[in-house]
């Protein structure tokens, strides 16, 4: 590249009719460096999904990251149904809702720690066993299930015992049967019958083994917190940490072979899961160059993360799966997100996967799910976990 730089230079130079800014220009495009991946830790994940026209990404990433635990914990390589736990969660969410007379958010939406919620109480299945698809369907959509659950709930909370919903719970109940189907009270895997916890104990996987972390600065560092964010309606416990040891917490567990679930924002510009990265620019003429070319990017303070927290250009708008690190042909840092919108070429780049830069991951990260195990020692002493 050196020397195609030097022989441009020396021909603009002997050209006339460029000037020193056409000059200028040119060596700067030679310069400009597109992006060159290559992998520095790697760890087993199951085939990138897609969601659909659904808000369950909290589900799709959960269970992902349940899925690499899985592997983990036994070699196994199986494909969990997401729409189980939905199944289970979303009258949990009409129960909220009602409880509050209203007054609160329902959506589609949660957080990974719902599907670990619903995993203590209701068990695993796998894919094979409960799809969520009804009517020969192939792809979910649920955007008429939570507006028709709505309906129900919004009769009762205002016509209380005048409601034609008397029993709501029936009826959301028989909503999402139609929608979704029964969920199976046993079923058969590679050949040997099991009922959902006793798949679950046949996984290894322990609900009590993970922990998730955040970094803000209204609430003391090294304690506990529930934060409120929209898709909290289950009240999660969150650890607090610096945003530097949020991000040190990470690379140590992948370092030592754990995935981690992520809930952040995904609404800037410049996450494009069609061109597979997410970066901070630190110019705002580069928002559209950094989807293909190096550049420099923003330092992430402490403050002013929590500035575009408090001004909602940080939101919990989508949760994914970090299974891994690559770098950059600059030795740059980026992680492995791996996402739930499927792998369509013609609109998702790096074969459904993100490669976030840590400066976008401390800007627009609200949370990380990881196990315990996976968090140094003296993270562990200070959050007393």
């Amino acid at each position: 590249m050196k020397k195609l730089l030097f022989i441009l230079i020396i021909t603009l130079f002997t050209n006339s009719i460029w000037s020193q800014e056409d000059i200028i220009v040119a060596v700067n495009l030679q310069l400009q460096q597109k992006y060159n991946f290559t992998p520095v830790i790697d760890i087993e994940a199951t085939t990138v999904k897609s969601q659909g026209n659904t808000g369950t990404c909290w589900s799709y990433s959960a269970s992902s990251f349940i899925e690499s635990e899985i592997f983990r914990n036994t070699g196994e390589m199986i494909d969990i149904s997401e729409m189980y736990n939905v199944r289970h969660t979303y009258p949990l969410k009409a129960w909220n809702y009602v409880m509050r007379q209203g007054k609160t958010q329902f959506s589609e939406g949660g957080l990974a720690h719902d599907v670990l919620n619903s995993v203590k109480i209701n068990g695993l299945v796998p894919e094979s066993a409960y799809s969520g698809l009804q009517n020969s369907s192939t792809t979910h959509d649920h955007s008429k299930i939570v507006p028709e659950l709505q309906v129900v709930l919004d009769d009762f909370i205002k016509n209380d015992k005048n409601s034609k919903h008397q029993n709501w719970r029936k009826s959301v109940d028989s909503i999402l049967d139609i929608s979704l189907g029964k969920t199976p009270k046993e079923f058969i895997y590679n050949g040997a019958f099991y009922t959902p916890k006793s798949f679950l104990e046949m996984t290894k996987f322990e609900t009590s083994n993970y922990v998730t972390l955040t970094s803000f600065l209204h609430q003391p560092f090294n304690t506990t917190f529930i934060l409120n964010i929209p898709d909290n309606f289950s009240n999660g416990i969150f650890y607090n940490i610096e945003l530097n040891e949020l991000v040190s917490e990470v690379d140590n567990a992948l370092k030592l072979g754990y995935t981690l679930a992520i809930d952040c924002d995904v609404s800037e510009k410049t996450f494009s899961s069609k061109y597979g990265v997410a970066v901070v620019p630190k110019k705002m003429e580069d928002q559209e160059k950094c989807l293909t070319y190096i550049v420099e990017e923003t330092d992430i303070s402490s403050e002013f993360r929590q500035q575009e927290f408090e001004n909602y250009n940080t939101t919990d708008d989508h949760l994914m799966h970090i299974v891994g690190l690559v770098k950059d042909q600059n030795n740059k840092e980026y992680y492995k997100v791996k996402n739930s919108w499927g792998t369509n070429s013609d609109r998702i780049g790096n074969d459904g996967y993100v490669y976030m830069s840590k400066p976008f991951f401390k800007l627009k990260t609200i949370s990380v799910m990881v196990h315990k195990n996976g968090l140094r020692e003296n993270i562990k002493k200070e959050l007393k976990i």
